[in-house]
């Protein structure tokens, strides 16, 4: 039985089956970023009535387990108990998947969006300069470097290109 079937649902078309889907989907947080939701941060690849695809932002990502179960979670409690959740490697995740509104919000939340690769000027989240340095190529998270701004001396993750 797809989620389609279920009481309630019956009536919808494939595509709003699908929207309510990545509604539920659009409400789980990215466990390590919060104030990202995980289509915010690009791994939910795929959506249909059966199945949930996703791809975690790089191999061994220790939050990937968790991932899946918070989003089996919210997708029993939202009545698609019978949608699967599957995970690819390939191809793999990469920051180009981050959409606007999550660069935006990684921004608010105090960390700098990636650069494109061999980009030199780093924002500052807090100030907005770009007289930033990197400290340390390994920041709070595998997936974040740390840096700091040299205007106003607050330090910042960057989240790195890949």
């Amino acid at each position: 039985m797809v989620a389609a079937d279920h009481a309630g649902l019956r009536s919808l078309g494939k595509n709003e089956v699908v929207g309510r889907i990545r509604a539920v989907l659009e409400q789980v947080p990215d466990p390590e970023i919060p104030a990202l939701s995980i289509v915010d941060l690009g791994i939910v690849r795929d959506v249909t009535p059966a199945r949930v695809l996703l791809t975690p932002t790089y191999t061994g990502c220790p939050a990937t387990l968790a991932i899946e179960a918070m989003v089996r979670i919210a997708l029993d409690q939202s009545g698609f108990g019978d949608v699967g959740i599957e995970t690819t490697l390939s191809p793999p995740w990469t920051t180009d998947w981050i959409s606007a509104e999550g660069r935006a919000k990684l921004k608010a939340y105090g960390i700098a969006p990636p650069v494109p690769a061999g980009t030199r000027a780093v924002e500052c989240p807090q100030c907005g300069s770009t007289a930033t340095e990197e400290v340390s190529r390994f920041g709070s998270t595998p997936c974040k470097a740390q840096w700091r701004c040299r205007d106003c001396l607050e330090p910042f993750d960057l989240f790195k290109c890949h």
